[in-house]
C-alpha cells in the first residue's frame, strides 16, 4: 500500500512534520514519510517471521504502532475539525481503534 496508494496514508501523517503543509517541524513531505515508514514496517514483518529476531521484531513492531497512534489521533482531530468530512470522520474512527489489537498482537509475539 505505502508503494501502491501512498495517498491512503497521508491522512495519518502529522501536517506539524510535512514540508508540503507547512509544519513548524516539517522536514519531509507527506509522500517521503509514508514511503519512509514502509521500511521499519518491511523490517518488522521480516524479523517477526525469523524465530530468533522475533522477540525484538515483536517488541520493536509494538512500539512501531503505538508511535503510529500519534499519527491516528493527529487525524481524528483534523477529521472532526472545520475542515473534516463525514468520511473522513468515519475512516478516522474506525482506523484509530484498530491500533489497540495490533499493539496487542506484537506484544504478546514477544514470547513466541
Amino acid at each position: 500500500m505505502h508503494l501502491g496508494n501512498p495517498k491512503f496514508f497521508y491522512g495519518v501523517v502529522p501536517p506539524a512534520l510535512c514540508t508540503d503543509a507547512g509544519g513548524r517541524l516539517g522536514v519531509l513531505s507527506r509522500a517521503q514519510w509514508v514511503m519512509l515508514s514502509a521500511v521499519p514496517e518491511a523490517m518488522a514483518a521480516v524479523g517477526l517471521l525469523i524465530p530468533a529476531t522475533r522477540k525484538p521484531a515483536a517488541t520493536a513492531t509494538a512500539l512501531m504502532f503505538g508511535a503510529f497512534t500519534v499519527g491516528h489521533l493527529s487525524a481524528l482531530r483534523r477529521a472532526f475539525g472545520p475542515r473534516g468530512t463525514p468520511k473522513a470522520r468515519l475512516i478516522h474512527s474506525l482506523r484509530l481503534p484498530l491500533q489497540v489489537p495490533l499493539i496487542l498482537w506484537a506484544w504478546r509475539l514477544r514470547g513466541s
